[in-house]
């Protein structure tokens, strides 16, 4: 039997290049299974060239939320197969944002995990990063946008630095629900605030769309909102590598 040319296409060793505001993740994929990961905080265009070269990579995405470095596109563009991510680039699923030039790479991408990794579920991605993002995609593939605020320790952060007096506490849940010092009052009102703002939202969502949600948790915090969240497993997922398994997916969803 004769295989299609998209079998072979999967077959490749693909690499995905996540470069943040201070570190550079890099993910090497094959058969769609995640074979190697590296995070970088030092790095030279040359150096991302040579791991592909080493690793015998046929095609690359570039995802940035930095500005744009030319020489590493340009370097990429000559060694590889090679595929930026924008507000333009071909989707795997419908995006209902009315405003996509103006929507986050890393929101983008998570969503495109999350139609990857559970395909015909309505999903509700929440990045528990500097931000909280919520993002919403339907069982039908469609996205439909989503809602942005700030991340645990960025309420935390502000309490204290629009404040005269208010100190900046640490990121522990206090035991009781009613705060019985400036402390523990801070610590709920910013983290038990978060939670019930999640809980809120899962709420909400799930109304309008008159159906339950595979919950999908990413972002450096996740673990801390997880242990708070029990109530909705098993619909609640831990993917911190939800990213990642986007983007690739998105490079893969395109015709070589």
């Amino acid at each position: 039997m004769l295989l299609p040319d998209r079998y072979f296409y999967l077959c490749r060793m693909n690499l995905v290049v996540d470069i943040g505001n201070t570190r550079l993740k890099m993910a090497l994929f094959q058969y769609n299974i995640l074979r190697d990961e590296e995070t970088w905080t030092h790095w030279t265009p040359e150096d991302v060239v040579a791991y592909g070269w080493h690793n015998d990579v046929q095609r690359v995405i570039l995802s940035s939320v930095a500005e744009a470095d030319e020489r590493l596109q340009e370097m990429l563009s000559d060694a590889f197969d090679f595929m930026e991510l924008t507000h333009e680039t071909p989707l795997p699923f419908r995006n209902l944002y009315r405003t996509p030039q103006t929507l986050g790479k890393d929101r983008l991408a998570a969503v495109a995990g999350a139609h990857s990794l559970y395909p015909r579920q309505n999903c509700m991605v929440v990045d528990c990063g500097t931000c909280i993002k919520y993002d919403v995609l339907t069982s039908d593939g469609r996205y439909l946008g989503g809602n942005i605020a700030p991340g645990l320790s960025m309420r935390i952060k502000a309490m204290h630095h629009f404040t005269a007096r208010l100190p900046e506490v640490s990121m522990t849940m206090p035991p009781s629900d009613i705060g019985d010092s400036t402390e523990t009052a801070l610590q709920n009102g910013a983290l038990m605030g978060a939670i019930l703002e999640i809980k809120g939202f899962v709420e909400r969502f799930e109304q309008q769309l008159g159906e339950p949600f595979t919950l999908l948790l990413a972002g450096g915090d996740a673990d801390f909102v997880a242990t708070h969240l029990k109530q909705y497993k098993p619909h609640l997922k831990s993917e911190p590598k939800l990213t990642l398994y986007g983007l690739h997916h998105i490079l893969t969803s395109t015709k070589p």
